[in-house]
């Protein structure tokens, strides 16, 4: 094949997919029906030339179009990888596990649902084997997202639905994909269908190998990457190779899935890429993978499409009747998820209440596309799969995929229109003119600032400036005077407004350096959740995301276990360090707030408004304030290390900022600002290293600090460190439980605990103990316990503890002591001791 045609093609082919885009736009259609349609036009006028007699001269070009190297390892090995990578790395990871239940579920229980209704219907209404029947309806189970989401994301419907789509499609295809391997197993090797037993056996080995292969290749290339800070190309050269290492080896090495694999090499690579690599370092490899996917997806998408002529070619008039049956059985399985399994989903209240409206756009938006005509390739290829299994496979597949695309695809917007979803909502539309208000009082403020610059004719700019403010003003009264906008609403307006500022404050510290590149990810997922649960709920929305920024999550749960019981400390000192570093963040960002709300706020919602939001802003930093002392009080040492970090940081920022300055005004040329950028991105290198924090260290400094055990040794106090158990709880949490029985005694490091007892309460604070009165006189207890602030408490069995209680004559006081304040005699529960007697006498 002549190499300068093959390149002429490709050229051509990139060209196809550069105006691809602004047509889909312009005709409002799906990009990959576009690019679907384009690519069949491409092959059928190629057969049209070559079948032709008008003109030999574009022959040449013609056999090159329909000779192409294009074979299905080509889609899995090539293009695949790098679709899945991408996905992965453009996923809010951290988002996405709030809705991990709806994702997990819809993605497997959809493929399995669709394989099962799509190869049973077949089976009825053809003669294929059921096995062959199967492996169609994995092949039709992938769906191809891109549309729907696109066209939601227009209609600004809510994030966390075009979430759930998009995390139980990337799922889905690799659900489809592993089936889509088991089953062509049986149809290659001609064994009987496959049973339950075989499924069990050989489909848990695909998922779990895979996933252990792709973390193990994502580990090792983050490490290799780290070795390469200065050197950025060199990181994403590295990245490209990851997805088809972990693919290559997972099919060829482990006999596992590569599609899972890849998934989890990207997650991996999410998840701990921020903090591993550079910030700019990270969002530029971000960058280079999204133009990859966008080139991969569409490559796929138009060489597929190329293909589609000549896998109809041996279509019969009765395949009509069987692709009917596959597109009936795939709408019905996909309506059974959306108006069966979902509602259902929302009524245990682990996903998201999707309106009906939706759930109809969704199931019409279940387009197919690429993935589906390369596993159909894929399948006719495969020299050991039966003739007629081939041809059918190819026909069903590629006839699915046509109605999709042809018909779902071109009339999905006009659905949406029917639907009524492509209105706004009047809180939507209150949240629009709110918005152009406050955009134009800051472009107000800034054209005056701008304009003072210059020597400007001042009629001009005062006619200018007289337009501007009576634009302001009637957007201001409009945003004011909507009466279909209750009071309540308002509030959720102001609290929308409130944290899409806290976003742009986080993007602005994240850019200056103020703020550790290793949590800008978690804070911005914090403040979306924020977002999302106050347009959901409103203001108790938005006070439940606030308290849970602050809250002890499962992780840190999980972390303490293994420091308790195997002595892993490293993920509790990661965690703790991280908490440390987002409580003085949020601290810093909420601060900056204030002025927003009496700048701009009041301005638009009155008063009684911006005092509300103050209100919420405020219980919200002492919160934060709250949780962050705990920390200091705990690990004073190690708090004292992050805050000057944070000073050196900040240093290094105002730094920055006065070269650049002195680089404008021409006091110092570009050779010399590269030399002093160069030293301050070491320094600021150095400056993100976070110290090491040594739990186990600070445990003991922390038993040092409490009053009760101040008589004890040095030796004592470690030994003690030892023994007991953190454990660390969010507000609202119940510790101790009226009638259970008494096996532990509770030391307060941090926090406050409620006691309640017979209608009467009272309250602990740090340094204080609870749960011994049970314990001493062996009785269940009267006392329910539960904490009000996040609270860290040390544990101790009552082995221990009485063990301590004979050594420490200070806990042996404390106790006394508070079996007096609720009016135990004391000697009834802990007799004095001879030598105590002789003190008394």
């Amino acid at each position: 094949m002549d190499i300068v045609l093959v390149t002429t093609v490709i050229a051509s082919l990139f060209l196809v997919i550069g105006m691809a885009e602004p047509l889909a736009a312009r005709l409002q259609l799906p990009y990959s029906v576009i690019l679907a349609v384009l690519g069949i036009l491409i092959a059928a006028g190629a057969i049209f030339l070559l079948r032709t007699s008008l003109t030999d001269a574009l022959n040449p070009v013609a056999e090159t179009i329909i000779n192409l190297p294009i074979r299905a390892n080509v889609f899995l090995y090539v293009f695949l990888p790098t679709l899945l990578f991408q996905a992965t790395l453009g996923m809010d990871v951290r988002r996405m596990a709030d809705d991990w239940v709806p994702i997990l579920v819809m993605a497997v229980v959809a493929v399995i649902v669709a394989t099962l209704t799509v190869g049973i219907a077949l089976s009825w209404a053809s003669s294929l084997p059921l096995v062959a029947c199967l492996l169609v309806g994995a092949i039709v189970s992938t769906t191809d997202p891109s549309a729907v989401i696109s066209i939601f994301r227009s209609l600004s419907a809510p994030r966390r639905l075009a979430r759930i789509i998009e995390g139980e499609s990337l799922l889905n295809d690799a659900a489809a994909i592993a089936l889509f391997g088991f089953f062509l197993g049986f149809v290659m090797l001609g064994l009987p269908d496959p049973t339950l037993e075989d499924a069990l056996t050989r489909f848990p080995v695909l998922i779990a190998g895979g996933a252990l292969t792709g973390w193990i290749v994502g580990r090792v290339m983050l490490r290799l990457m780290g070795l390469f800070e200065q050197y950025e190309l060199a990181q994403q050269s590295i990245s490209v190779a990851v997805p088809y290492l972990a693919y290559i080896i997972a099919e060829q090495s482990v006999g596992a899935s590569g599609v899972i694999a890849v998934v989890a090499a990207g997650l991996t690579l999410n998840i701990v890429g921020p903090g591993r690599l550079p910030p700019q370092a990270w969002t530029n490899l971000r960058e280079v993978w999204d133009l990859l996917a966008h080139w991969a997806g569409a490559l796929i998408f138009i060489l597929a499409a190329l293909l589609i002529p000549r896998m109809l070619e041996e279509f019969r008039l009765s395949d009509v009747i069987l692709v009917g049956v596959v597109v009936l059985a795939a709408m019905v399985a996909r309506a059974v998820i959306l108006f069966g399994l979902l509602p259902l989903l929302s009524a245990l209240r682990v996903s998201p209440v999707v309106e009906r409206p939706y759930r109809v756009a969704i199931l019409w938006g279940g387009l197919r596309g690429a993935v589906t005509l390369a596993l159909a390739l894929a399948v006719t290829e495969n020299f050991r799969v039966p003739i007629e299994i081939k041809r059918l496979v190819g026909i069903l597949a590629t006839g699915f995929t046509l109605f999709t695309l042809l018909v779902q695809g071109t009339t999905l917007r006009w659905v949406i229109r029917r639907l009524g979803l492509d209105r706004l909502s009047p809180l939507d539309q209150a949240l629009s003119k709110q918005v152009i208000a406050v955009a134009l009082q800051t472009v107000r403020e800034d054209v005056a600032k701008t304009t003072a610059n210059y020597d400007l004719d001042r009629e001009i700019v005062r006619g200018e400036a007289k337009r501007a403010g009576d634009r302001l003003e009637a957007a201001v009264k409009d945003a004011e005077e909507n009466t279909e906008i209750l009071d309540r609403d308002r509030i959720t307006l102001g609290l929308i407004a409130l944290a899409g500022a806290e976003r742009d404050t986080v993007i602005a510290r994240v850019r200056d350096h103020s703020v550790s590149s290793r949590l800008a990810e978690r804070l911005l997922s914090d403040v979306d959740r924020l977002i999302e649960a106050t347009r959901s709920n409103g203001r108790s929305g938005y006070g439940r995301a606030g308290r849970r920024s602050t809250a002890y999550g499962k992780s840190f749960t999980f972390a303490v276990m293994l420091h308790n019981r195997l002595r892993l400390s490293h993920p509790l000192a990661r965690l703790t360090a991280d908490r440390f570093e987002l409580l003085l963040a949020q601290k810093l960002i909420l601060r900056d707030l204030d002025g927003f709300i009496h700048g701009r706020i009041r301005r638009i919602h009155g008063r009684r408004v911006s005092d509300l939001l103050t209100e919420l802003l405020s219980r919200r930093m002492e919160a934060v304030e709250t949780a962050l002392d705990g920390l200091r009080l705990q690990y004073p040492g190690y708090a004292e290390e992050i805050e000057r970090r944070f000073i050196r940081r900040t240093a290094l920022r105002l730094e920055e900022r006065e070269y650049a300055a002195m680089r404008e005004d021409g006091l110092i040329g570009p050779e010399l600002h590269t030399t002093l950028m160069h030293d301050i991105d070491e320094r600021r290198t150095a400056a993100e290293q976070r110290p090491k924090l040594d739990v186990a260290l600070q445990r003991t400094e922390l038993v040092r600090q409490f009053p009760l055990f101040a008589d004890l040794s040095d030796t004592a106090a470690r030994h003690l460190a030892k023994s007991l158990k953190a454990s660390y709880v969010n507000p609202g949490t119940l510790l101790m439980r009226k009638d259970s029985a008494p096996r532990s005694v509770y030391f307060i490091a941090t926090g406050a605990v409620e006691l309640e007892n017979a209608g009467q309460s009272w309250r602990l604070g740090r340094g204080e103990m609870f749960g011994q009165m049970a314990l001493l006189t062996r009785r269940p207890r009267r006392v329910e316990a539960r904490a009000i602030v996040p609270t860290t408490l040390l544990i101790l069995d009552e082995a221990r503890f009485r063990k301590l209680l004979k050594r420490s004559s200070t806990l042996r006081e404390g106790v006394r002591a508070s079996a007096e304040k609720r009016g135990i005699p004391p000697d009834s529960i802990l007799p004095l001791r001879k030598d105590e007697k002789k003190q008394v006498a």
